[in-house]
């Protein structure tokens, strides 16, 4: 069974157009990029397009791959300190000589749409979640109660443990009372943890690295993998192998749809919370 994440980025595009339309102050995103990654280019292509779809404002600040650190910071102080920016993001990965975490450091916590500072990570980390939640574990949360999957009693496996999704998504989890397992490139047999689950998100970014073998029938597989080879994108889940007999996110389509529609509704909470509209 094909668990349709780009029906459920319309539906809620859709109803954030109806919200936004009513509004006397239409919400505005900004958002910083620096270089020109071809992915990063794709992903703030589709948040424009979303953002003006829902009529929302949308501004791109964009560098040079060879920008100092110092002036992106000292454009982060600006927006902070801008009263008609309530919120805004820093497109990641950023160039090699930048420090993403001290990027992300400097940000307001209060203007973090994306969810990345620390004092957010920290709110979910004490079960105190909001509209400030990370968007790639927001969406697969969102995901699962949009076909009504309840966390609780779950056994979950998580591979991958990085600070935007792994981590978050594992403490998210744990606040809905499943039981999760995060895997690595360091474990050492990552079937005996997937075999036993009953929810399998892999976002290692391995070609079709779990495989029929690895899991039970009709798991929950949620693919955050991206990858191309001989030229097409495929995801961290062998896709063709396991579609029948399991409850699976399709690749090709890859995360941006839900990712993207997440971030356009933090920035609509943001907007009403700052204006109390």
């Amino acid at each position: 069974m094909i668990l349709d994440w780009k029906k459920l980025a319309q539906k809620i595009y859709d109803e954030l157009k109806i919200k936004i339309e009513k509004l006397n102050k239409k919400p505005t995103l900004v958002a910083i990029l620096v270089g020109n990654n071809p992915a990063s280019l794709t992903y703030i292509k589709q948040k424009r397009k979303f953002a003006e779809y829902v009529w929302m404002n949308f501004e791109l600040i964009h560098y040079e791959g060879n920008i100092e650190e110092e002036i992106v910071l000292a454009k982060i102080e600006e927006l902070n300190n801008n009263s008609n920016i309530s919120w805004y993001i820093v497109q990641l990965p950023l160039s090699e000589h930048i420090d993403s975490q001290k990027i992300i450091d400097r940000i307001d916590p209060k203007k973090d749409v994306d969810g990345f500072t620390k004092e957010n990570i920290g709110k979910l980390f004490l079960k105190e979640e909001n509209w400030l939640l990370s968007c790639t574990p927001k969406w697969i949360k969102r995901l699962l109660d949009e076909y009504n999957i309840n966390l609780k009693w779950k056994n979950v496996t998580i591979i991958g443990k990085s600070n935007i999704v792994g981590k978050p998504l594992s403490l998210l989890f744990i606040n809905h009372s499943a039981t999760v397992t995060v895997c690595d490139i360091f474990t050492q047999d990552i079937s005996e943890h997937t075999l036993k689950s009953d929810i399998v998100i892999s976002a290692a970014w391995v070609p079709h690295l779990i495989k029929e073998n690895m899991i039970k029938k009709w798991t929950i597989l949620i693919d955050v993998g991206y990858n191309i080879v001989d030229g097409k994108m495929v995801g961290d889940i062998d896709f063709p192998n396991l579609e029948k007999d399991n409850y699976i996110t399709p690749v090709p389509g890859w995360v941006w749809p839900l990712t993207v529609a997440m971030l356009i509704e933090n920035t609509y909470l943001a907007h009403i919370q700052v204006w109390n509209e």
